[in-house]
């Protein structure tokens, strides 16, 4: 898949297929994660990748919104500097990034933020420097995913011209 039909049809999902994803495909998402962007190339994030079941079943333990997590191949937890003003900024373009690169690989993927940080950093060892800013789940997912089930506005409700509030007309785009 090119990287646009990859946007368009990718979902989110919290069931996944028990096949496992490949060592290597598992290394392509985070090296996608490493070569993200980052203000002031900081690259102040840091990963941690949860494989084991019983591990999985406890950053679900430590949830309050990503309960599913523990039925994923594997996930990554995306460690922020909180001290940068940019740092959620950062971790949701490396979300992305991993996201955009599983797809392409057949890898389904669902986010969450809910957590309880105290036992994030307890159970992970997380440094105090850095906090856990978001939990990615990945694995193949359970049904099949078309991507054509996407409920979303038009563009012309969303995106203006030149002004908010001047409706975007396609015709209009040079």
């Amino acid at each position: 898949m090119d990287a646009y039909d990859v946007v368009i049809t990718k979902l989110d999902v919290k069931e996944f297929d028990s096949k496992p994803v490949p060592r290597d495909v598992k290394l392509k998402i985070l090296e996608a994660a490493r070569l993200t962007g980052s203000g002031i190339n900081s690259q102040h994030w840091r990963f941690i990748l949860v494989q084991d079941p019983k591990n999985l079943r406890q950053l679900a333990d430590d949830s309050t919104s990503g309960k599913w997590v523990q039925g994923a191949n594997f996930a990554v937890v995306v460690l922020t500097d909180p001290k940068l003003g940019f740092h959620l900024i950062d971790a949701g373009r490396v979300t992305q990034d991993m996201q955009v690169a599983a797809w392409s690989f057949g890898v389904a993927s669902r986010l969450y933020t809910g957590f309880d940080q105290s036992k994030m950093r307890k159970d992970l060892g997380i440094p105090a420097n850095l906090e856990a800013s978001i939990v990615v789940g990945f694995g193949y997912p359970a049904n099949k995913i078309t991507g054509k089930m996407k409920n979303r506005k038009p563009l012309e409700e969303i995106a203006f011209l030149e002004k908010f509030g001047n409706m975007l007309e396609r015709s209009k785009v040079i």
